[in-house]
C-alpha cells in the first residue's frame, strides 16, 4: 500500500467549504480509478489553517496511472467550485510495509 500525504493551508473561514468541495469533486474522481483504497481529511486542532489529506492506494503504479488531463480537469473543476485560495505546503508519499506476526 502507498499513502499519498498532502498538507494544505486554507483560511479557517474556508476550511469546511474546502473539505466539502474536496469530498464532492476529488474523492469520487479518485475512487473511480483502480487502486484507490480510501481517503481521510485530518484537521489540525492546534493550527486552524492546516489540513492533511491522506489517500491510500493499492500501489504506486495504479496511483500513477491516472491521466494527467483528468487530474488537471478535476483541479480546475475544484478551483471553480471552491472559489477560495489555498496552498499545498507539502506533498509526500509513503510505502506501507507489513510484516507477519506470530
Amino acid at each position: 500500500m502507498v499513502i499519498e500525504w498532502l498538507k494544505v493551508n486554507v483560511s479557517p473561514e474556508l476550511r469546511d467549504k474546502f473539505i466539502e468541495k474536496d469530498t464532492e469533486i476529488w474523492t469520487p474522481m479518485l475512487a473511480s480509478y483502480p487502486g484507490f483504497l480510501s481517503k481521510e481529511v485530518w484537521i489540525n486542532p492546534e493550527v486552524s489553517t492546516e489540513l492533511v489529506l491522506i489517500i491510500r492506494w493499492e500501489s504506486r503504479e495504479l496511483w500513477g496511472a491516472i491521466p494527467g488531463e483528468k487530474l488537471a480537469a478535476t483541479e480546475q473543476q475544484f478551483n471553480q467550485a471552491f472559489g477560495g485560495e489555498y496552498q499545498f505546503l507539502e506533498e509526500k508519499s509513503y510505502q506501507v510495509r507489513k510484516f507477519p506476526t506470530t
